[in-house]
């Protein structure tokens, strides 16, 4: 019997195939999902995408039967990026079905589902009751009933390359040679398409779609998955470097010298460009972000709105501060104008047209960005997470030294001074404690990450 809590997470569902995650599980998701959105007395029909891993057209055509089923429709867009498929669940005005297991190995997959308008499902707001069904569903075996809605193709990777170039327009850049690496995922998909207009000359690494990703994992987060790009990008002179992840929603940036350029330093760079078109609008940044975000907002007129870490809570802030942009730590990017939705691609556009409108190299533009020394987030394994974090809040309130240090618990526990800060935070889903510090300088940082790391445990640790 599969274990729908185990696959169903907090925004999507991820499982081993088919071990977990099989065609039965999505044909009886695919219903759950008309339910519980109540499709059939709104829009009436689901969109649907999917990425190149080998198991994705299966999966997404036993979704697409248990659609039809309930009498709802299907448009099938075919191979997509997650963005894409967001585009099309807002242009279209439909809730929508993306088949990814986004930087996972090969022998996941997953689904990513979204409300029409690329609105998002959560725990609270759907998922849990989808799970619901689809565990009673295969509990009782009832089969679906044959299809008497109908499916529809619709090829929209014109119309979403056209809808991310009416945002930022590149055709008055300087020319740029640009290092691409898709890792044989979706960015070898969507690339050719959108960087077909404008002064951009692409040097392209690992387009071939390929869902046992032959090259390297399509985690660009990873640094070893960036080795190939950076050389690249030193061995042709490129301007820039760009890395995708699987589904090609989060975009990595490295520079001329093929150093990489944080993602908290993009999401400065975008958030100024975007309050240059939208004076004094709102800028989200999760908490992992570096501090210097919120001091560029300010400085540059805008309101900045610090949030939790994850897909839902930026997306259910940026509705209700009507906020033009947010970034993540992790190299997600919404944008008000993407129907509050994720796009790496559109983040991409934007660092090519802050590149090409000025002659400065990247390393150049983008340190203005780079005000403080991160650690990255390390991971630990804990047996009591609670316990654990309540320990290390005992650590730091005590002690005639720690005077000016305060404390937030927005997301996990968040412990500042003028100097430095740190956050530990609980994995959702792993016995692991996520450990992120940033401070004014290296030695600090790494003073600070030092501490902090042997109050958590004396045993080996993995950085990502």
């Amino acid at each position: 019997m599969v274990d729908v809590a185990a696959i169903f997470k907090a925004y999507d569902v991820r499982g081993v195939v088919p071990d977990q995650l099989d065609e039965s599980v999505a044909r009886a998701t695919g219903a759950a999902f008309v339910e519980v959105l109540d499709v059939l007395a709104g829009p009436g029909a689901v969109v649907i995408g999917y990425d190149m891993r080998p198991s994705s057209p299966a999966l997404a055509a036993a979704f697409a039967e248990g659609v039809t089923s309930t009498g709802a429709d299907v448009i099938d867009i075919g191979l997509a990026s997650t963005d894409q498929l967001y585009f099309a669940s807002g242009r279209l005005d439909l809730p929508g079905a993306m088949f990814t297991a986004s930087h996972n190995p090969a022998k996941y997959n997953g689904i990513k589902m979204c409300r029409a308008g690329a609105a998002p499902v959560g725990a609270d707001s759907g998922l849990r009751d989808i799970a619901d069904l689809v565990a009673k569903a295969l509990a009782d075996g009832s089969a679906t009933t044959p299809a008497s809605g109908h499916v529809t193709h619709k090829d929209l990777l014109t119309a979403y390359a056209d809808h991310l170039h009416d945002l930022v327009d590149l055709s008055g850049i300087r020319p740029l040679t640009v290092v691409v690496d898709a890792g044989n995922g979706m960015g070898g998909h969507t690339v050719p398409a959108v960087f077909a207009k404008g002064p951009v000359t692409i040097v392209p690494m690992y387009f071939e779609l390929d869902g046992n990703f032959p090259n390297h994992e399509a985690n660009p987060l990873d640094p070893k998955n960036l080795v190939d790009l950076q050389a690249k990008v030193r061995e042709t002179g490129a301007d820039l470097g760009l890395a995708f992840d699987g589904d090609a929603d989060r975009c990595f940036v490295v520079d001329e010298k093929g150093d990489p350029i944080s993602p908290s330093a993009i999401t400065g760079a975008v958030a100024v460009r975007e309050l240059a078109k939208h004076p004094g609008s709102t800028i989200l940044h999760n908490l992992i972000t570096s501090k210097a975000v919120p001091e560029l907002v300010a400085e540059h007129g805008g309101v900045a709105v610090r949030t939790r870490v994850g897909h839902s809570n930026i997306k259910q802030k940026m509705a209700e501060t009507d906020a033009v942009f947010g970034g993540e730590h992790s190299a997600h990017y919404y944008f008000r104008d993407f129907w509050r939705a994720d796009t790496g691609m559109l983040a991409a556009l934007h660092v090519l047209a802050a590149l090409g409108e000025q002659d400065k190299p990247a390393s150049e533009l983008f340190a203005e960005y780079e005000r403080y020394v991160a650690s990255g987030e390390i991971n630990n394994t804990v047996d009591d997470q609670a316990a654990t974090v309540a320990a290390i809040e005992d650590t730091y309130s005590g002690g005639s030294n720690m005077d000016g240090v305060t404390f937030d618990h927005l997301d996990g526990l968040t412990v500042s001074a003028g100097q430095w800060w740190f956050n530990v935070r609980a994995s959702n889903t792993e016995p692991l404690l996520r450990l992120n510090v940033e401070a004014s300088d290296r030695s600090e940082m790494e003073r600070v990450r030092d501490e902090v790391l042997a109050l958590i445990t004396g045993a080996s640790v993995e950085e990502n």
